[in-house]
């Protein structure tokens, strides 16, 4: 009895890896069949607060996960993507998204795996076409989730008649929260609700589940769901925090009204599915019978979750203007933005590649920022040494620092996931960009140290010397600026006049520097530091000359 008892387990199992195997074929093929259009539609719509469920939906779908589409949501929110009250009504449409993915499992086209996975696998292999080639790895997805499904209902049917499972037929409908708590624990492990709710479809269809359990189950899906953006957002922005915590206790709140009104529940849910379960509850009713309603069961727990989720959106969408206002009160921030760390990318969101660029190019216009921020301050020093100013310059050098090693971690992982060539050759580019950023940063601290070293060896400068240095930095200014702006993103007017001034102010600030030096007028070691600074000065317009010219080569 045992061998063959682990027969059905092993098989059980095989048919559970194939169905989670093909949820994520399925998944990395919708990503690669609608990625890039994703990523345009969020940069078009994400200012849209009505649009946001819809997006939150669109996501999960794509994803075949409501969790990994909450995920995403907490990156978006990271990369500046998303308001806080944009994300709760994302976050709340995920939901939508997820219950699609179960009503289309829940349909039990099985018959057609088969022929899915043949098609998908001769496109995939050996179609030329990289459409046709994402397709066809969309329809091996699609047909490995059935056949896997189909195995592992099959494995689970002699499963069934065991006493084990008798007795928790028994047990379990007066222990609903059980359930619920087993739902959560399975999506927080199995980290997708679509594979969680297949799998429970799957066991209660063979009658290792009750059907009543089934239903807490699907239920504690949602909570499993909140649980894992909550652990995403370790790390992340305050905003990011709100949002999933403000989710978190949205869906208690849902999932506790649930089973509070429990039987009424499960009336609506009888009341917009096929087929009337309540024959199974009735005694032991014939084996026809069971036969005839197991078919049923799938529809039962799909509208289930379409019915909690479609509840839940209407009743506290209304109210996440009142939470994303009262979000400073409710959680207060506890430490600064301000400190050295990545405040837009995020590497749980790698997986997804074009919306990972984004987050990229966000974080590498901050750096441009930062370095902006940091020559303003600087040049300022020229005027009279400020020790807090100094300080303040010191700060953002360390920040570049840390940014440019992050930013060059997550860059050399994106290289390793898929994307289209147009895409993919951003990528070193941007790396270029971190390096020559942060080295613009290195040359403002190198000119810090100098006007540090002028103050402590009371080495003086002559009026003419200090007249020049602020022409030039003023004239290296505009350079910093062209170069913040290119790297936003925003039109650069041609700098070619602009480097010729420079080089043309450079050539004359050499010439009047030896002219002091030969009379008199300037002494060695004094004449060596300005030398040295307008180097520095320099190499800050090379590098940001160097910027502009590449940002623009990748402007379409």
């Amino acid at each position: 009895m045992f061998p063959t008892s682990w027969s059905y387990i092993v098989e059980a199992l095989g048919g559970l890896a194939l169905f989670i195997l093909g949820m994520r074929t399925m998944s990395e093929g919708l990503q690669k069949v609608t990625g890039e259009r994703l990523r345009r539609v969020l940069e078009r719509t994400t200012g849209n607060r009505l649009a946001a469920p819809l997006i939150g939906s669109c996501l999960a779908s794509i994803l075949q996960s409501g969790s990994a589409a909450s995920v995403l949501v907490v990156g978006f929110v990271n990369a500046g993507l998303l308001s806080l009250y944009q994300a709760l009504g994302v976050l709340l449409g995920t939901g939508i998204g997820t219950t699609l993915a179960i009503q289309f499992i829940a349909f039990r086209v099985s018959a057609l795996a088969l022929p899915a996975i043949t098609i998908g696998v001769f496109l995939n292999f050996f179609s030329h076409r990289r459409k046709l080639a994402d397709a066809g790895g969309m329809l091996l997805g699609i047909g490995l989730v059935f056949f896997g499904l189909s195995i592992l209902e099959g494995a689970c049917l002699p499963l069934s008649e065991s006493a084990i499972i008798a007795g928790l037929h028994q047990g379990l409908p007066s222990l609903r929260l059980v359930a619920v708590l087993l739902g959560a624990l399975l999506t927080f492990l199995v980290q997708s609700g679509s594979a969680t709710l297949g799998i429970v479809i799957a066991l209660a269809s063979a009658g290792v589940l009750s059907y009543d359990a089934a239903i807490a189950m699907v239920i504690g899906e949602v909570a499993g769901a909140a649980l894992i953006p909550l652990i995403a957002s370790i790390g992340g922005t305050q905003t990011a925090k709100r949002a999933v915590v403000i989710y978190l206790g949205i869906s208690l709140v849902a999932i506790s009204l649930a089973l509070i009104f429990f039987p009424w529940f499960l009336k609506v849910v009888a009341l917009v599915s096929p087929g009337d379960l309540s024959l199974l509850h009735r005694g032991a009713p014939p084996e026809a019978v069971v036969q005839a309603l197991r078919p049923h069961i799938a529809r039962h727990l799909a509208n289930a979750h379409t019915v909690f989720t479609v509840a839940s959106l209407f009743m506290f969408l209304p109210t996440i203007g009142f939470f994303a206002r009262s979000a400073e009160t409710l959680l207060p921030t506890r430490r600064s933005e301000s400190e050295p760390r990545p405040r837009f990318i995020d590497v749980r969101v790698i997986k997804t590649p074009t919306i990972a660029l984004v987050q990229a190019w966000n974080e590498l216009a901050r750096m441009g920022g930062i370095a902006a921020a940091m020559y303003a301050e600087l040049v300022s020093q020229f005027d009279g040494f400020n020790p807090k100013v100094a300080a303040a310059v010191r700060d953002k050098e360390v920040v570049l620092d840390v940014l440019h090693r992050d930013m060059s971690q997550f860059l050399v992982a994106l290289s390793r996931e898929t994307l289209s060539l147009d895409r993919a050759v951003e990528i070193p580019t941007m790396l270029e960009l971190v390096n020559e950023i942060e080295q613009v940063g290195d040359q403002a601290e190198a000119i810090l140290n100098y006007l540090m070293r002028k103050k402590e060896e009371r080495l003086r400068f002559s009026a003419s010397a200090m007249e020049e240095l602020k022409r030039v930095a003023a004239k290296v200014g505009e350079v910093v600026a062209q170069c913040e702006a290119a790297l936003k993103g925003d039109e650069v007017p041609d700098v070619t006049n602009l480097k010729l001034e420079i080089a043309s102010l450079e050539s004359e600030l050499q010439a009047s520097h030896l002219r002091r030096l030969k009379s008199g007028k300037c002494n060695i070691v004094a004449g060596l530091l300005f030398g040295d600074i307008i180097v520095s000065f320099s190499k800050i317009s090379q590098l940001c000359f160097s910027i502009i010219a590449q940002r623009k080569g990748l402007t379409p």
